[in-house]
């Protein structure tokens, strides 16, 4: 759909450069009526964000929004294009210019990661798990660490062995665990008495499940990161565009 709406939109551009003596302008019958449909479908791409601050208001599908979202916000460039007639005359349109090309392309940065980073969490995070849930489920796995550790150090070995033993676990690996950079347990195998090997196998589990806890949270704020830079961009393109479009229509 939005493929043929620009075909046709070229078109009568074209047509519109061709039987205009003086050139297109933003003025003109056709530049306004461009400029107004392009400023529609960029307000139309801001509804997506609406949508999403009321979750109850359950208006079509998410998915069917987000592809309405990117197409026509897509479409409204080129545009936005033919009502400037590829000119950018005074330091506004010239800044609502910039801006748009920057919304459109961290939209497009946005919708790559959206599209990849999914499946690159499902492939490297076997034990992905809710992301507001990650604080709790880090303070239980370093509960068990701890317990587990306790129940290690009542077995009838060598003072010495749980000397050793503890003073590992304190120095080395739980406060890798408390500042979420756990340390491969594994590497410390040569180091443990033997007699805590079992424990240590248990709690390179927990390592291993720390260190895929992290790589969520990593590739989740990778994931919504260029929010921070997509909506206060869109949110002055939409600003200064209803300047914009205010001023062009009274003088």
């Amino acid at each position: 759909m939005s493929t043929g709406v620009f075909v046709l939109a070229a078109i009568a551009y074209a047509w519109y450069t061709s039987v205009s003596p003086s050139g297109p302008r933003g003025g003109s019958a056709a530049g306004l009526a461009f400029g107004i449909a392009g400023y529609a479908l960029m307000l139309f791409a801001g509804l997506l964000g609406a949508r999403k601050k009321v979750p109850t208001l359950r208006i079509g599908r998410a998915q069917t929004w987000m592809r309405g979202h990117l197409w026509l916000g897509l479409l409204s460039f080129p545009l936005i294009l033919f009502h400037a007639g590829f000119a950018w005359r005074g330091p506004l349109t010239a800044v609502l210019m910039l801006l748009l090309v920057m919304v459109i392309l961290s939209g497009i940065a946005g919708a790559a990661l959206q599209h990849f980073l999914p499946r690159i969490m499902t492939a490297q995070v076997s034990m992905e798990t809710i992301y507001e849930e990650i604080p709790h489920v880090r303070a239980q796995l370093l509960a068990e660490a701890d317990d587990l550790v306790e129940a290690a150090l009542t077995m009838e070995v060598e003072h010495e062995d749980k000397l050793r033993f503890g003073e590992i676990y304190r120095a080395k690996i739980r406060p890798h665990l408390e500042d979420s950079t756990p340390e491969m347990a594994s590497s410390l195998r040569n180091s443990v008495p033997l007699a805590f090997h079992g424990a240590l196998t248990e709690l390179e589990a927990i390592c291993e499940e720390e260190r895929q806890l992290n790589r969520q949270r990593r590739l989740y704020h990778w994931l919504h990161a260029w929010l921070l830079v997509h909506v206060p961009l869109s949110i002055a393109l939409l600003v200064l565009g209803g300047a914009h479009a205010v001023m062009a229509l009274r003088y």
